[in-house]
């Protein structure tokens, strides 16, 4: 039997990381919430892994949120995230913990990547200024990771997801990403007889979206994959891999599909006084498919299960 830890078990990614992992009869999952264990707090994290001795950890564990929240929070965004990798990766690490999954995110390439956007890629460019902070925490994370990887021999690897949504998102009406965002919005819009649902930016941003229950299959397909597989398919010091769908919508088609999943029908309206964020971000999932997956749930599919997931948080139909 073996134990893994998994930081950050009751967010999205965490969560559904656990539903993958509990299907596996010989491991024993260990977590810990945040009032249990604060993974910003360096003695606290060393002494959880000293005393818990896992076998492997799964590092989901961030502060996330949407554009709003990245432009109002930055030092948080960069100081909350840098101490929970720091601390956990090290303390894995000091433990002799030999396998560790780094959970990115796609904002680590430049603003300005050529599109679909590559592995190589990163560090080529100027970053996105709305989630910089965030990004250069993640970045930050993938060199860590390769890090102890060249100078212990360890296995530490990192996946970088595409835009994700499912159960156990966040809701926020205003530091949630864009998918729960508009779900709130248009299922509020429904309820309360309004005539229209605003959304920010112009519509036009192309963006990918993930089933995070593809990404949990995903982020495990990668951390148990064959070494020598993966050492034959990347190149040094590239520990990380994108995981996404290969396909994306804009804003405004993504919209449309949340309106018609919910039955909300009254009018779509943009508001072009808000951030656009990015013109595009697509992710190249091509040497993820080389390996040997690909994700099985559509984004309509995938918005129709979360809709049911959320009204049932909320008690209503």
């Amino acid at each position: 039997m073996k134990k893994i830890f998994v930081a950050g078990h009751r967010g999205m990614v965490g969560s559904a990381i656990c539903r993958q992992l509990q299907k596996q009869a010989d491991v024993e999952i260990i977590t810990r919430a945040r009032d249990e264990l604060d993974l910003c707090d360096q003695p606290a994290v060393h002494e959880f892994m000293n005393s818990e001795k896992p076998d492997e950890v799964i590092l989901a564990a961030a502060k996330v949120g949407g554009i709003h929240a990245n432009n109002t929070y930055p030092a948080e965004f960069i100081y909350q995230n840098l101490q929970i990798q720091n601390n956990v990766i090290h303390a894995a690490h000091i433990n002799d913990v030999q396998k560790l999954l780094f959970l990115g995110s796609s904002c680590i390439y430049p603003r300005a990547a050529e599109q679909p956007m590559k592995e190589e890629t990163l560090l080529t460019g100027v970053l996105e200024p709305t989630n910089e902070p965030y990004a250069i925490a993640k970045i930050a994370g993938i060199k860590m990771c390769e890090s102890y990887n060249r100078q212990y021999g360890r296995d530490y690897r990192s996946v970088m997801p595409t835009n994700l949504f499912g159960p156990g998102d966040n809701y926020h009406p205003e530091n949630s990403h864009v998918v729960p965002a508009l779900i709130r919005r248009f299922h509020e819009a429904k309820e309360n007889n309004l005539d229209e649902v605003v959304v920010w930016g112009s519509g036009r941003p192309r963006r990918e979206f993930l089933y995070v229950d593809d990404m949990a299959k995903a982020s495990l397909f990668v951390h148990y994959l064959d070494t020598e597989t993966l050492l034959d398919a990347t190149k040094p010091m590239l520990s990380h891999i994108n995981v996404g769908t290969g396909t994306d919508v804009t804003i405004r088609e993504l919209a449309e599909t949340v309106k018609d999943v919910i039955g909300f029908t009254g009018a779509l309206v943009f508001d072009r006084t808000k951030p656009d964020g990015p013109p595009r971000k697509l992710l190249d999932t091509a040497f993820l498919k080389r390996l040997g997956f690909s994700n099985t749930i559509s984004l309509k599919m995938g918005l129709e299960i979360t809709y049911e997931n959320f009204t049932s948080l909320t008690g209503e139909c």
